[in-house]
């Protein structure tokens, strides 16, 4: 019997050897100045049989780092590192996507380098709070207003970015336009009060992720390119009147792009039915994302309701996942107090089951 879940495919330009998809996810090891590390080669080494691997969120500019200890690739020293990352992936025969994660608003000033700002569609705060090495949990920063000359040099920034994640030897790009990020938050009301062409109605509140999209797929293609989205995700203080309304006006367009794939995280308790959703416009290119365990995925696969599944939490403790559910072994559990700290513990340091044994 076929396990339609190790069995290849092709999403535009990337090569799957398999429709297990390791789910992009922030786990705060990189260096100061933006800089991926050794331990993050050793990390997407080990879980390299992936059919393909969606990087953590990586920074186009200096302005979209929020967080601490997340890395970015807009210098020559990042695209370096970088390189040493997918030479590893690579080598292994994997393939790797940069995501480009700018956080718009979400962040703080302890968390960014000097020089750099907190901006977004619109200057409102988010409510709550993000962690600081420095002073632990601090209030995220009041962000400014890009003014509308601006907003074209972000635009670049994420052209550049994906110019340079080539550069590093990456299959493809991933725009980020989910988790109340700034793409996010130039789609939805409760983020974007602006009254020019990007603000008010959805053919305005759209017009920066097309822009972006189409800044991106100028460099190689749409066949390298894909863009994960969740509707009506109130993750960071994110709200939107309508998100039915303006992810179909924005999927609509997105869909004549010919993108490699959507990525799209289910969210049942949203307004939306997110992966019918994606089926409506992408079907062929569609790559389901939370919570799905091994049967369920493998169902929905098998079905074609989803070309590929992506796993998050499951790859933390398994490095060798691929392996662990072709030979229908136990998953091992991931600690919860190492998911973000600093080094290599609980992080690069998790055994295949061969190593365990």
């Amino acid at each position: 019997m076929t396990t339609h879940l190790f069995t290849p495919t092709t999403l535009g330009a990337l090569q799957l050897r398999n429709r297990i998809v390791m789910a992009p996810m922030t786990r705060s090891r990189a260096a100061a100045e933006g800089m991926s590390t050794d331990i993050m080669v050793d990390y997407y080494r080990q879980r390299a049989s992936a059919g393909l691997i969606i990087s953590e969120g990586i920074a186009p500019s200096a302005d979209g780092l929020g967080y601490c200890r997340t890395p970015g690739i807009y210098t020559e020293a990042q695209v370096a590192a970088w390189r040493a990352v997918t030479d590893a992936v690579h080598e292994e025969g994997g393939s790797m996507v940069a995501q480009i994660m700018h956080v718009g608003r979400v962040g703080n000033v302890l968390n960014k380098p000097a020089g750099s700002e907190t901006v977004a569609p619109s200057a409102i705060r988010a409510k709550g709070d993000m962690y600081t090495d420095q002073q632990g949990m601090q209030p995220f920063d009041e962000p400014r207003a890009l003014t509308l000359d601006e907003i074209p040099a972000v635009v670049e920034d994420y052209r550049n970015a994906t110019v340079n994640a080539f550069a590093a030897g990456f299959d493809g790009v991933e725009l980020h336009c989910t988790s109340g990020y700034l793409p996010a938050q130039f789609l939805s009301t409760g983020t974007n009060k602006r009254t020019d062409d990007y603000g008010g109605s959805p053919e305005n509140r759209v017009r920066f992720v097309l822009e972006v999209l189409q800044a991106m797929c100028s460099v190689s293609g749409a066949g390298r390119v894909g863009m994960r989205i969740c509707p009506d995700n109130p993750f960071n203080n994110l709200h939107d009147d309508d998100p039915q309304q303006t992810f179909d006006y924005l999927l609509e367009r997105v869909a004549r792009m010919d993108l490699a794939y959507l990525h799209v995280i289910r969210f049942p308790n949203g307004r939306v039915q997110n992966l019918e959703l994606g089926r409506r416009y992408m079907a062929d290119r569609l790559i389901g994302n939370e919570s799905f365990d091994f049967e369920e995925a493998e169902n929905a696969v098998a079905a074609g309701e989803l070309t590929a599944v992506s796993f998050g939490r499951p790859f933390i403790a398994n490095p060798d996942l691929v392996e662990r559910w072709q030979q229908g072994l136990t998953l091992a559990t991931f600690d919860l107090a190492t998911l973000y700290t600093p080094g290599a513990e609980g992080y690069s340091t998790y055994l295949r089951a061969t190593e365990s044994q």
